[in-house]
């Protein structure tokens, strides 16, 4: 058996549920509960959240065979440009993952990222060797103070391994920063720009809280302070500003390193506001409730919303 995100298990054409955006990757998860206990995350080992949440998104589960299969012909009907497998750190679900890794490969070229909380280089090596286009190792937190508050376990092990897959694998290794837990903006754009000094793909999230977490009762940040980091990310990752050139006051952002009009024409398309992570993915809904603040966008933004996120930063330079 495997589970797929709700919007995954619509697209395949196995359950009938109401959305007005459709994910572009595959995403799929292994794994029973975690040995991890992440304040946030619904599958934390002391968490009481529902068995099938990962974020706030639900999580079906089907046999392996016709998922695969409809993974395999969607890509070839260019319905989906990747599968993202989410693995839950428990025992056997990285071999789990490796079986179903080959299972899928057997069928089609579809690119493939793995999100699992590896241990070694060999096991990034592994994966990559295998068939996995990219692996993505989350930190999740901005800095170490967060890191050690939210989840525990050793920050300098987790950065240093990040950090050495990239140098040893070169733009084929990603990192999940969420938004949100108690980090000052400042702290999250100094890493941010680590990352990407380091070649390593950036999916940002803003904290969602999920019944049942340790966080449950903490509020998501507020929309200003989640564009704000989004537009300067995208202007670091682009090459277009450096953190070391922006003004903060007590954390905050006040300024970018760039004149005012180079940035407004770079942020002005709408693509700094979008689900950002590897390509072609969208995530729908992973943040947000429908109808509700749209904190990444799963799609083109129109010029009215491109206009009001600009305005959202709060930002006069």
């Amino acid at each position: 058996m495997i589970k797929c995100s709700a919007g995954t298990a619509k697209l395949l054409g196995l359950t009938k549920i109401k959305t007005d955006a459709l994910p572009t990757t595959a995403y799929l998860m292994t794994g029973k509960r975690c040995r991890s206990d992440c304040s946030f995350c619904p599958q934390a080992q002391n968490s009481s959240s529902r068995a099938d949440l990962l974020a706030r998104v639900t999580w079906p589960e089907y046999a392996v065979d016709p998922v695969i299969a409809r993974v395999a012909a969607l890509y070839a009907a260019k319905r989906l440009q990747r599968a993202c497998f989410q693995v839950i750190s428990s025992p056997d679900a990285l071999q789990e993952t490796k079986q179903l890794l080959h299972a899928l490969q057997a069928l089609s070229p579809v690119p493939v990222c793995i999100s699992c909380a590896v241990g070694t280089l060999g096991q990034v090596a592994e994966l990559l060797e295998q068939g996995a286009d990219h692996v993505s190792i989350a930190l999740d937190a901005a800095c170490e103070r967060i890191f050690t508050e939210h989840k525990g376990g050793s920050w300098d092990k987790r950065y240093t391994l990040l950090t050495e897959a990239a140098k040893r694998f070169p733009g084929r290794i990603a990192t999940h920063l969420i938004v949100g837990l108690g980090e000052t903006e400042e702290e999250m754009l100094k890493t941010v720009q680590q990352m990407a000094d380091h070649r390593i793909i950036i999916a940002l999230f803003a904290f969602t809280p999920v019944k049942g977490t340790r966080l449950e009762g903490r509020q998501p940040p507020e929309l200003g302070h989640y564009r704000r980091v989004q537009a300067a990310k995208f202007l670091i990752v682009h090459g277009l500003d450096h953190v070391e050139r922006m003004a903060f006051v007590g954390g905050r952002l006040t300024a970018f390193g760039i004149e005012r009009a180079q940035w407004v024409e770079a942020l002005a398309t709408g693509e700094a506001f979008r689900t950002s992570g590897c390509t072609g993915c969208n995530r729908p809904y992973y943040n947000e409730q429908p109808g509700g603040l749209m904190f990444n966008y799963p799609r083109a933004l129109t010029r009215e919303e491109c206009e009001r996120a600009l305005n959202e930063l709060h930002l006069g330079s």
